[in-house]
């Protein structure tokens, strides 16, 4: 990967780590764009470094459809924005901008970094460039999403919300440049997503810069006290749900169960710590591999479990890893009773480069999927929002969670109205427990600071992800390390 992080969340970190270390070495700053960022006006409109604003393209909330303009490349949106939604759900009640937040009085409310006459600035730093293009992309188009909801139904003390967005570039120290002019710039930071999120832990904590992240990935992010992650992922704490789940459905799987993961990042030590966490609730692991990066034939590995029984296959790595396996299990006629993988598996890259190959995998999953919009309207918002501001964009699971970051954000500061500073914008995140963004996902203790135990699991049914032993989230504790 390029500098590792030394620790990352169980299900995302390895993710990050592994996507990234198929594609060389440390990034070299002159060879990357700089990280300028670019400002989402109240309205939702990009506005470019020079102060130029796109103009909408009638796709966009309250654009007319007949005033011209173009879209650039981060998503615009039109002018009026903030008069009108097109046809995107405007919800009501918990699902309104403002979740039903009872507005405190706007009494004191005063200009601070941030905050000047009519905007609230708020920003939002993910990779978007570097080795894997796009690859927290989403984040950034959900936090863009929610703005252009919110500030189509809804203001705090007649100032609507404006949005300046950075590139962290898959490096720690784009990610340091970026929260030292996020500091300077914006009221708080909302729904970042970083792969190496410890390059600006410190300066985000040194200026007492509000961080409501998508999840914090490495040691340092998660150990930052100005720093809260909407999955409130630890790297020391694994759920029982997932264990608990193979026992009482495959017994016969956890007693002779595999992990494999890539050496590369943190996936060695997740690795070690969801096999010791799991042991502990019973399952017993025949076979503990690591994979080097360079390596592409998976034959002989599979060769090896084939001849130790096993009938539980758990890895942790990225897509592309995934599929190299199922391909050689299926090659050499290995069924495991349980190929089981986490969340970071839910990408339409998965399903098509897979195929066959990949039918009847399992996912432990804390959230929604999207497959399930239908019958949960924060989804909905969600979606349908995302098409406002970016048509065509995919979501994804890291999107969802800094939505509901920005969700969390909006509640928390219409409740302070005019007392809203970024000391008691921290107090507020503090005590926040249980928090679901209206059942968008489980129950996140991002106060706390601790993994959320509830999860449920989905299996891939001929082409589709169909829900597994029911839709309920499995609630019983996590094992620390």
């Amino acid at each position: 990967m390029l500098s590792y992080p030394r620790a990352a969340v169980p299900a995302v970190g390895a993710l990050l780590a592994l996507t990234l270390a198929a594609c060389g070495s440390q990034l070299d700053p002159d060879t990357v764009a700089q990280v300028n960022g670019t400002t989402v006006g109240a309205n939702g409109q990009v506005v470019t470094g020079d102060g130029t604003v796109a103009g909408p393209d009638g796709s966009v909330p309250g654009a007319s459809g007949d005033t011209g303009g173009s879209t650039t490349t981060d998503g615009g949106s039109s002018a009026s924005g903030a008069a009108g939604g097109g046809d995107a759900p405007k919800g009501t009640g918990d699902n309104s901008a403002t979740g039903g937040t009872e507005a405190a009085s706007c009494a004191g409310f005063k200009n601070q970094t941030g905050i000047t006459g009519d905007t609230i600035t708020i920003g939002n730093s993910s990779d978007v460039s570097g080795p894997v293009p796009g690859l927290f992309e989403a984040s950034q188009d959900a936090v863009r999403a929610y703005v252009a909801y919110y500030n189509a139904t809804s203001s705090l003390c007649d100032h609507k919300l404006q949005l300046k967005t950075y590139d962290s570039r898959t490096d720690a120290a784009a990610d340091q440049q970026a929260y030292t002019k996020a500091c300077d710039e914006v009221f708080a930071m909302v729904g970042s997503m970083s792969a190496f999120d410890s390059g600006g832990a410190a300066t985000a904590q040194s200026c007492g810069l509000p961080d409501i992240r998508s999840a914090s990935v490495t040691f340092d992010r998660q150990d930052c006290t100005t720093c809260y992650g909407a999955q409130s992922t630890v790297a020391t704490e694994f759920q029982n749900a997932v264990p608990d789940f193979v026992k009482k459905n495959h017994p016969d799987a956890a007693a002779h169960a595999a992990m494999l993961y890539i050496n590369a990042g943190a996936a060695s030590e997740n690795a070690k710590t969801q096999v010791a966490a799991m042991e502990n609730r019973g399952m017993n692991f025949d076979y503990v591999k690591g994979i080097d990066i360079s390596e592409f034939n998976y034959s002989p590995y599979v060769q090896e479990m084939k001849d130790k029984g096993i009938e539980y296959v758990q890895m942790i790595g990225a897509s592309a890893q995934f599929v190299r396996l199922a391909d050689a299990m299926q090659q050499q006629g290995f069924k495991p009773e349980v190929f089981m993988l986490d969340p970071t598996a839910y990408t339409s890259e998965f399903v098509q480069n897979g195929g066959d190959a990949v039918e009847g995998t399992t996912l432990f999953i804390n959230f929604t999927p999207f497959e399930e919009a239908a019958s949960n309207k924060e989804l909905q918002l969600y979606l349908s929002w995302l098409q406002q501001v970016k048509p065509g964009a995919e979501p994804s699971f890291f999107g969802l969670f800094s939505w509901s970051a920005a969700r969390l954000f909006v509640e928390q500061a219409t409740a302070l109205g005019g007392k809203l500073t970024r000391p008691s914008l921290l107090a507020g995140i503090a005590k926040v427990d249980n928090w679901t963004a209206n059942g968008l996902h489980s129950p996140q203790h991002v106060g706390p600071r601790h993994t959320g135990e509830c999860w449920r699991f989905i299996q891939l049914q001929k082409g589709k992800w169909v829900p597994i032993g029911g839709t309920r989230y499995q609630c019983s504790g996590t094992t620390s390390s």
